[in-house]
């Protein structure tokens, strides 16, 4: 893909062009946004952009790439001797110092060895972080001296879809890009009808725990559905798929990435399912505080008053559970939420904070 192939990120696209149009190329980046995936594309392409046999050009200086030639394609397919990934691994999913610096028991190429090189096939040598709030606090610490001191004709890009979990020495350290629009996300079909059915389950009368349960079969289910759908997805692209003739301890090693890159994907869409549901709460709550409205802007339409400010305002669930609970309830359940989130970034088991989280809201 090329920069021209991200109409959705265009305004950030331009930012990034125009820098690289006035050659004030950043030694540090830091991508967030809502899709881990589309950050790695977008690093791809400014790593293609940049070693492009055949760029596209302003004021004589590449903007965007070609996306055809022998280097575009290295880069593509994750073999390009100048662009080195770094990705979680291990079954706590972190970054950890060994991929870093070199340690007795690390891999044999590290990234402070791939960027401290002189670029082999190309200008700049890149070392690409995907997850970089994965970092275990040895790995941020080693990570931080390389960017307070970064080798020439280097260029590192940290993706994340949590910034805040980043060290704050590591954030000023970076030239921040943020691909991720604000507010609500805008949910693709399958997460809208997940949601609708949801919201109208939740309607129905929750006096039983029966009730309860049913709304975490529904969520569980979809989740399920999610992990299997990445696990496809991630096999296609696995480079175990692609050289079965591979030395075994790299195979080992894709594998480990395999297993991590498939968590860390599905705990950032569980995330994303789970914001949805926030978002929904939020609905009902501001439903609850409709009622302080006067009845002109009541009759003024969907548009209007409180109802100008819901992220669904098609869902029929919504004013129905906030018809039956009060203000503080709703309140209360945005907190629900968010200390579900907060529980979910811990290893505790992932059913049990899901069922205590949903046996707690007010509906």
């Amino acid at each position: 893909m090329a920069f021209k192939d991200f109409p959705a990120q265009a305004q950030s696209v331009e930012l990034l062009q125009r820098s690289l149009e006035r050659r004030r190329l950043a030694h540090a980046y830091l991508f967030t946004g809502h899709k881990l995936d589309e950050l790695e594309a977008l690093a791809r392409t400014l790593a293609k952009t940049l070693n492009c046999l055949h760029p596209v050009k302003r004021s004589g200086v590449a903007v965007d790439c070609c996306d055809r030639c022998l280097n575009c394609q290295k880069v593509e397919d994750g073999n390009h001797a100048d662009v080195f990934w770094v990705r979680p691994v291990s079954k706590l999913r972190q970054i950890k110092i060994n991929q870093i610096v070199h340690r007795e028991d690390g891999p044999p190429r590290v990234l402070l060895d791939a960027v401290n090189l002189k670029p082999a096939e190309s200008q700049y040598k890149f070392g690409i972080l995907v997850a970089a709030d994965r970092m275990n606090e040895n790995a941020a610490n080693a990570f931080l001296k390389t960017l307070e001191e970064p080798p020439p004709h280097s260029v590192l890009i940290l993706l994340t879809t949590e910034p805040q979990r980043l060290l704050e020495t590591i954030l000023s350290r970076c030239l921040r890009l943020n691909f991720a629009a604000e507010g609500p996300q805008l949910l693709a079909p399958a997460q809208m009808e997940w949601l609708t059915t949801f919201s109208e389950m939740a309607a129905a009368e929750q006096k039983s725990l029966l009730g309860r349960y049913r709304l975490m079969d529904v969520l569980l289910r979809k989740l399920n559905a999610v992990r299997t759908s990445i696990e496809e997805t991630l096999t296609a692209r696995s480079p175990l798929e692609k050289y079965e003739d591979a030395e075994e301890d790299l195979r080992d090693r894709w594998e480990q990435e395999f297993k991590a890159a498939v968590e860390a994907e599905y705990r950032r869409q569980r995330s994303d399912f789970l914001l949805a549901l926030q978002w929904w709460l939020r609905d009902v709550w501001f439903q609850t505080l409709a009622e302080g409205e006067s009845p002109k802007a009541r009759l003024q339409g969907p548009e209007s008053g409180v109802n100008s400010l819901l992220a669904f305002p098609r869902l029929v669930g919504t004013q129905r559970v906030a018809r039956r609970i009060s203000p503080k309830a709703a309140l209360e359940n945005l907190r629900i939420i968010e200390q579900l989130q907060r529980w979910l970034h811990t290893n505790v088991q992932e059913a049990l904070a899901l069922e205590v989280g949903l046996l707690k809201l007010n509906l």
